[in-house]
């Protein structure tokens, strides 16, 4: 088989011979030589319409996975910031309960301390005010709410402490208080006082170891301090008696009684009516024979009279 190439500029045809092994192979390179240029052709085509497409795809891509570390990240954040506010839930609560605790014990020391009611009221926001001086330095906040409450906490702890040591010192004081001889037994007034005095039965001087109260028959004798009853009986002389033993040294004595209202071994507080008036044994009239005795020995009981809780 032969092919025979015409020119347009009238040259001689040339004539290629098919059977002729290097004509065919010749011919074949140039074939493949162009289909692969029309194939490269084609690629490089093909890039550059298709590449800005795919820049953008890819930019896009990169842009989808920084907003899932992004989501990440705020997912920490949110779940640090719950774990933060769980936190601070808790601590306002310990707060609010140490608050109410020094309420409490606040109101129970105005109690023990017979403070005026209207002196501390724990109902009310404490009344705060003055003039503000906008030229000075402005307020510190402080570097973190978590120090700040911290530091508050710490507070509370410190004033519930002093609070506690007060209540204490306070309510020692009261028990000592309540402990000690004070105030008359029986209302009425002092009709023969400690010391030597004349005998109203017979005129002979003779030591009169406490104080006559004078008051109506069946008047209420009370405990003028906190005790146990030691004896409740008749004694010569001091006809129905009441012995109460205070501790810290100091008994009383309660004679002349129509009845006895408490027994031995009973604890009385202060107050207590633990007999009625009369005139057993040596009286000549309804009155209370009233002693006081400090380490074994009977002591003078009008300083104890006259004084007041």
């Amino acid at each position: 088989m032969q092919i025979i190439l015409v020119s347009r500029a009238r040259k001689l045809p040339k004539t290629l011979d098919l059977a002729n092994r290097r004509v065919r192979w010749k011919l074949l390179s140039m074939v493949t030589l162009a289909v692969l240029g029309c194939m490269s052709a084609g690629v490089v085509l093909a890039l550059m319409v298709a590449s800005p497409r795919d820049r953008a795809l890819t930019e896009i891509r990169g842009l989808q996975q920084q907003i899932r570390q992004q989501d990440t990240q705020l997912s920490g954040v949110r779940q640090d910031a719950q774990r933060g506010l769980d936190a601070l839930a808790v601590k306002l609560g310990q707060l609010q309960a140490q608050s109410t605790r020094l309420n409490a014990l606040g109101e129970r020391l105005a109690q023990v301390g017979k403070l005026d009611a209207g002196e501390f009221n724990f109902d009310q926001q404490p009344p705060v005010g003055g003039v503000e001086d906008v030229g000075g330095a402005a307020y510190a906040l402080p570097s973190t709410l978590d120090s700040s409450i911290n530091q508050l906490a710490s507070q509370f702890d410190l004033q519930q402490a002093q609070l506690s040591a007060l209540q204490s010192l306070l309510l020692d004081a009261k028990i000592e208080s309540n402990l000690k001889p004070t105030g008359m037994p029986v209302p009425g007034y002092i009709s023969s006082y400690f010391g030597v005095r004349p005998d109203p039965f017979d005129g002979h001087s003779a030591r009169h170891t406490g104080i006559d109260i004078a008051t109506p028959f069946g008047t209420a004798v009370h405990a003028v301090a906190e005790g146990m009853v030691t004896f409740a009986g008749v004694r010569s002389g001091y006809g129905n008696v009441i012995e109460i033993d205070h501790g810290n040294g100091y008994m009383t004595r309660y004679a002349h009684n129509s009845a006895l209202e408490v027994h031995p071994g009973q604890h009385v507080q202060v107050g207590d009516v633990i007999a009625k008036a009369g005139s057993t044994g040596r009286s000549t009239g309804s009155h209370v024979h009233f002693e006081v005795w400090y380490d074994g020995r009977v002591v003078n009981p009008l300083a104890f009279a006259r004084n007041h809780r």
